[in-house]
């Protein structure tokens, strides 16, 4: 039956199309299409043939049979078995058909008409199933792709994983050494700003010695003086001793004792100065301490004057200062103060002898030193009517390696550690008023 053949064309075609055999199971692809050429073989034969039908026929009904077989039997054929019991009913019936056509079983004519019905029944059945299959298939194929797509996606983002991890760690990597190159240089920047903050520290102790020398010499000169008159009056007093002149020699005495006073005060004031001295240039230890601010301004008022002078014998400005008495003692690290009215003196005698070098005329060089307590706040400022500073300039002077002095000049730290000093060490605050042309005023508050 040409049918027969139709159908068997059509599994064979679905089977190869649905397992892609050729690709899965190249073997039993061999054998189907065996099966596919054996089928159109016999269609062609049963078309051209007319007597051959009958042989055909059965031929055909061994092909399904294998078919069928095959199906049923094989394991990775499995998974169309819904093809078998598609094509079963209908194989079945068909056979009994032939069957009884070639006994030529009379007695069961009346049987034929129900055979006809059943085979059509079973057609309708394999063409339904056939449709249901195809659905299927359709909706096995969807859900395969997307399926295929998602583990796709899954895979593609298991390689974007992998990628950015590799990315990441090379950024690591990248950054690890990057902050190991900052660490080196914030190091050597550490070592280098010592080393800078110590020259600048010598820079003062060299302006504070050259005041010290000139300071020292006054009490020393007093002390060899009077211990030279000492020994005159001593030569005089043995004298009248051994002229019996008593009320003489009382009044000697009496001299030689105020000389004495004399050598022991200036003798303390050159004791004071060396300590001055010894303290500035140690190393502060960060503790405050009782402390006679107007005698530490005053002392160190002087030293910067003369150190001034000691590098300039030509300059010479007027000194303006006023300390108010009820200032008296506050807690203060005395070391880090000196050091922050040293430099703030300073500069103040450099912008004015700078200013003075421009040969204007009229002009006096003046620096103001004020002391005054304010309630629970001492206030110190510092003046000058030098050239002042720039407003462009006016916020980054406090800034780490700053400097408004030509090259060679200057560090740019002065300022900087004042304002750590002040504003960390000693819980106060450094506060600058200027005007370009005119002068700066630097303002020092501390808690009383």
């Amino acid at each position: 039956m040409i049918f027969d053949l139709i159908v068997a064309i059509f599994i064979v075609q679905y089977l190869r199309r649905t397992l892609q055999t050729a690709i899965e199971l190249p073997r039993w692809d061999n054998i189907l299409r065996y099966i596919l050429f054996g089928s159109i073989g016999l269609l062609v034969v049963d078309v051209a043939f007319s007597n051959l039908r009958e042989i055909v026929n059965w031929l055909s009904h061994i092909l399904l049979l294998y078919l069928i077989y095959i199906l049923y039997a094989v394991k990775d054929l499995r998974a169309a078995r819904q093809v078998l019991i598609a094509i079963a009913p209908y194989f079945l019936l068909s056979l009994v058909r032939d069957f009884f056509q070639l006994f030529d079983l009379r007695q069961l004519e009346n049987w034929k008409d129900i055979l006809d019905t059943l085979t059509g029944c079973a057609l309708v059945y394999m063409l339904i199933m056939g449709f249901i299959i195809n659905r299927q298939r359709k909706a096995l194929h969807r859900e395969r792709m997307r399926t295929l797509r998602e583990e796709a996606q899954k895979n593609q983002a298991l390689s974007l994983k992998d990628q950015l991890e590799i990315q990441v760690a090379e950024r690591t990597k990248e950054l690890t050494r990057q902050k190991e190159e900052l660490q080196q240089a914030l190091s050597d920047l550490k070592a280098t700003q010592s080393q800078l903050i110590q020259s600048e520290k010598m820079a003062s102790l060299g302006e504070l010695t050259a005041g010290i020398a000139h300071e020292i010499q006054n009490p020393l000169n007093f002390v060899n003086n009077f211990s030279d008159l000492n020994q005159d009056l001593l030569d005089e007093l043995k004298t009248e001793l051994k002229t019996g002149n008593v009320e003489e020699a009382v009044a000697i005495a009496d001299n030689i004792r105020s000389n004495e006073e004399k050598i022991n005060h200036h003798g303390k004031r050159a004791d004071g100065i060396v300590k001055g001295m010894l303290q500035h240039s140690r190393t502060s230890t960060g503790q405050k301490e009782p402390t006679d601010l107007n005698a530490l301004a005053d002392e160190y008022l002087r030293l910067a004057f003369h150190g001034w002078r000691a590098k300039d014998k030509s300059f010479n400005v007027t000194l303006d200062s006023d300390f108010d008495p009820a200032v008296g003692k506050i807690q203060i690290v005395p070391q880090e103060i000196g050091r922050v009215i040293l430099n703030l003196l300073t500069n103040a005698f450099y912008a004015v002898n700078e200013r003075k070098k421009s040969n204007e005329e009229g002009y006096q060089p003046i620096v103001r030193f004020r002391t005054k307590r304010q309630g629970n706040r001492v206030q110190i400022s510092i003046g000058d009517n030098g050239l002042g500073i720039p407003a462009s300039i006016v916020e980054k002077v406090f800034q780490p390696f700053f400097t408004t002095k030509p090259a060679g000049e200057g560090t740019g730290l002065g300022l900087s550690l004042c304002y750590d000093m002040i504003t960390k060490g000693n819980g106060g605050e450094l506060k600058l008023e200027t005007k370009e042309g005119e002068g700066t005023t630097f303002t020092i508050n501390l808690p009383a």
